[in-house]
C-alpha cells in the first residue's frame, strides 16, 4: 500500500499523494488517452534520463500531444521528485493525459495535459530470482499493432500479466505470427550457440531502455549479437532466454510453460552480461 503523505506532483505543484486529484472527465481515466514513462533511479542518479526523455516524446509524437516541456524542464522537476522522497534507489513514474475535457472521441481544443509523476522504491528483482532464474508461460500476442508508443491503454498487457500470476509465473512471453515479439512488462532476449539474439524494435514491441542497455553491455563484453526476426521454434528450442526492463534490469527465464531452460538454472551467458550490467549502471 502507498504511503499516503508520499510527495507527488501533479500539473505544476509538489503535494502529498493524498491531496492529488483529478477530474472523472479526465481522458486517461475515460479513453486511457495518454503516454507514460519509468525511469530507474540508482543512488538517487537517473538511469538513462536522455533516452527515457527522448521515448517520451516520440510516444506523445504518436498519439499527437504536445509536450508540454522542455527536456530541461523534465530533467529539473524529475530531479527535484528524486530529492523529496526519503529512499535512494527509485522508480520514477510519468504520466500525461490529453486532459480534462467532454467525453467526445475527437481530441479537444484548447485543454491543457494532465501531468502526474510520483516515485517509489525501485523493486529489483530478488537474489534467488537473479540466481536461479524465474518461469515464464506463453500465449498469442493479441495486442494493438502500435505496441511501440508507451500508452496508458495497458488492458492487454494487464490480462497477459494476470495469464502469468495465474499460472505462478512472472510474465507472459508473447508471439504474433509465428515470432517472438515481447513479454507484457518486459522486452525478451534469447541466446542461441553464444550469440545474443533480440526481435527487432518495430511496431510490434516497446522500444526498452534497459534492452538497448542490455545489448550495448554485452557487445562491450564481447558477446555477439543480431537483431532480427525470432521465430517461436529458436525461442522455445533457445539456450537462454532474459526478461529486460527497467525494473527487471536483466533476468534469466529458467522454466518456461513448466518446461525446463537450461538446467533450470541461469546460463553461462547470462551471468555474465548481468555482471557487466551491474558495473555499467554506476
Amino acid at each position: 500500500m502507498q504511503d499516503a503523505t508520499q510527495t507527488v506532483y501533479l500539473n505544476g505543484g509538489f503535494l502529498p499523494l493524498a491531496d492529488a486529484k483529478i477530474s472523472v472527465l479526465d481522458r486517461g481515466f475515460i479513453y486511457g488517452d495518454g503516454v507514460y514513462e519509468v525511469v530507474p533511479v540508482y543512488g538517487r542518479r537517473p538511469f538513462r534520463m536522455p533516452q527515457h526523455l527522448r521515448r517520451l516524446q516520440y510516444s506523445l509524437d504518436g498519439i499527437r500531444l504536445a509536450n508540454p516541456h522542455p527536456v530541461a524542464t523534465w530533467e529539473a522537476l524529475i530531479g527535484d521528485l528524486i530529492e523529496r522522497q526519503p529512499f535512494a534507489d527509485q522508480a520514477v513514474y510519468l504520466q500525461l493525459t490529453r486532459g480534462v475535457a467532454k467525453r467526445d472521441h475527437a481530441f479537444p481544443q484548447g485543454v491543457a495535459p494532465t501531468v502526474f509523476m510520483m516515485s517509489n522504491p525501485l523493486a529489483l528483482p530478488t537474489r534467488e530470482q537473479v540466481e536461479h532464474g524465474v518461469a515464464v508461460v506463453t500465449a498469442q500476442d493479441n495486442r494493438w499493432l502500435r505496441c511501440d508508443l508507451k500508452t496508458t491503454s495497458l488492458l492487454g498487457n494487464v490480462l497477459m500479466r494476470q495469464l502469468a500470476v495465474d499460472h505462478a509465473a512472472v510474465e507472459t512471453v508473447m508471439f504474433r505470427d509465428g515470432h517472438l515479439t515481447e513479454a507484457s512488462a518486459s522486452n525478451v532476449l534469447i541466446v542461441r550457440d553464444g550469440i545474443v539474439i533480440a526481435p527487432p524494435k518495430d511496431n510490434l514491441i516497446l522500444p526498452g531502455i534497459t534492452y538497448d542497455a542490455a545489448l550495448e553491455v554485452a557487445r562491450d563484453a564481447g558477446v555477439p549479437l543480431e537483431v532480427r526476426a525470432v521465430t517461436h521454434a529458436e525461442a522455445m528450442g533457445a539456450d537462454e532466454m532474459w526478461l529486460s526492463s527497467s525494473t527487471k534490469e536483466v533476468l534469466a527465464v529458467t522454466t518456461i510453460d513448466g518446461r525446463s531452460l537450461h538446467g533450470g538454472q541461469p546460463g553461462p551467458v547470462f551471468r555474465r552480461v548481468y555482471a557487466a550490467f551491474q558495473k555499467a549502471k554506476g
